[in-house]
C-alpha cells in the first residue's frame, strides 16, 4: 500500500513479516541490500523492535512525530529483509494524519521506503507512484501533495559519536541544537562516490533520485553559476540535445533554454525542497535530454537538497569559478 508522509509518499508493508517486506523489493526493483525505515504511531514500539535504545534516542524521540529516523540496534523480532540484512534497525513516527492512522490500523509497524521505483525521484504525490508502480502494488492513498518534499534525517545512534547518515526534512542544524557532538558522515557532504561496504541508512551506498534525463550539476557563487549554465547549455544545444535549466525564482530569467523551471526562491530552502523531485520529474515529461541544475547553499534544507542533486547527477558536477 502507498500511503502519504510529510516527506514524501511510502510503499508500505508490515516490518515483521518477511515476505510481505520481500515485495516490496520486487515492486521496486529494489537492491536487498538497502534497508528500509520503519515507521510506528507509538513510541513505546521502539523499545520492543530495539534491543538497545540509548538516553540520545529518548531525547530525539521528542521530535517525533516528524522528519527524522533514528538508527538502532535491532531486536530479534525485526526480520532480515527490513534490516537489509544487518543488525541495525532504521525507525521513525511520520507526521500526518493518514499515515499514522494506517499503522494503527493495521496494528503493526510498517516498512515503508519511498513508493517510487528505485533509483528514480522520489514521489511527492498519488500521481508520481501511480507513474511509476501502478500495476505493481495493491493500492495508493491519496492525500494531495507532501509538505516538505524531501525524505527524512537519517541519524546513526549506534555509531560514536553520532552520525547523520543521510539529510532530510529535519535540518542539522536543529538536530546539532539537540545532539551536540552529532556529525555529518563523510558521504553526506562528498562531491564524488564514496565506496560503502554496508550501508545502515537508504540513500547512501546506491543511486537514486535520478530523473531519465542526464543530470548535471553546477556549483559556485550565484554569477559563475549563470555564466557556467548558460555555457553548457549553449554547447549542448549545439549538439543537438534539448536542454533543461533547474533554476531559482532569483536567476531564471538570466537563461536561455529549452526548458527553464524555478524551483523557488533561494532564500526559502524549505520552498526549494518541496519541489525538487516534482520539477525533476517535469523536466522528464518535458523530454529533455539533459538538466542543467544550479547548486544552492548548504544551510538548512539546502543540505539535503544538494545531497539529493549530487546523487541525482551521478556526481556529474562541474564548479563554476
Amino acid at each position: 500500500v502507498a500511503f502519504p508522509t510529510e516527506t514524501v509518499y511510502g510503499l508500505g508493508a508490515d516490518a515483521l513479516n518477511p515476505e510481505a517486506v520481500r515485495r516490496i523489493y520486487a515492486a521496486k526493483n529494489r537492491p536487498l541490500d538497502n534497508p528500509i525505515i520503519v515507521h510506528i504511531s507509538n513510541k513505546k514500539d521502539v523499545y520492543r523492535l530495539s534491543d538497545k535504545v540509548p538516553k540520545s534516542a529518548d531525547k530525539l524521540m521528542n521530535l517525533w512525530p516528524g522528519p527524522l529516523t533514528l538508527v538502532l540496534k535491532a531486536s530479534s523480532i525485526v526480520p532480515k529483509e527490513t534490516t537489509g540484512g544487518l543488525d541495525t534497525l532504521a525507525i521513525r513516527m511520520p507526521n500526518h494524519k493518514v499515515a499514522l492512522a494506517l499503522i494503527q490500523e493495521s496494528a503493526v509497524p510498517i516498512a515503508a521506503p519511498s513508493a517510487n521505483l528505485a533509483g528514480r525521484p522520489s514521489p511527492t504525490t498519488a500521481e508520481h507512484v501511480r507513474q511509476d508502480l501502478e500495476g505493481r502494488i495493491d493500492m495508493i492513498l491519496d492525500a494531495g501533495p507532501t509538505k516538505i518534499g524531501v525524505e527524512s534525517t537519517v541519524v546513526d545512534l549506534t555509531s560514536k559519536p553520532p552520525q547523520v547518515l543521510r539529510p532530510g526534512g529535519l535540518p542539522f542544524e536543529e538536530l546539532r541544537s539537540i545532539l551536540k557532538d552529532v556529525k555529518l558522515h563523510p558521504s553526506v557532504i562528498a562531491d564524488k562516490k564514496l565506496r560503502l561496504d554496508r550501508a545502515p541508512s537508504p540513500g547512501m551506498k546506491h543511486r537514486h533520485y535520478s530523473p531519465k534525463a542526464q543530470l548535471i550539476l553546477v556549483e559556485g557563487d550565484v554569477e559563475a553559476l549563470i555564466d557556467k549554465i548558460q555555457e553548457l547549455v549553449d554547447r549542448y544545444e549545439k549538439e543537438g540535445k534539448r536542454v533543461g535549466v533547474l533554476a531559482t525564482d532569483e536567476t531564471q530569467h538570466c537563461y536561455r533554454a529549452d526548458v527553464i523551471k524555478s524551483l523557488g526562491s533561494r532564500d526559502s530552502p524549505t520552498c526549494l525542497a518541496k519541489n525538487l523531485f516534482k520539477l525533476l520529474r517535469k523536466f522528464d515529461e518535458e523530454k529533455v535530454d539533459i538538466i542543467i541544475a544550479e547548486g544552492v547553499p548548504l544551510r538548512h534544507l539546502g543540505l539535503a537538497i544538494m545531497n539529493r542533486l549530487r546523487k541525482a547527477s551521478g556526481f556529474n558536477i562541474v564548479k563554476a569559478s
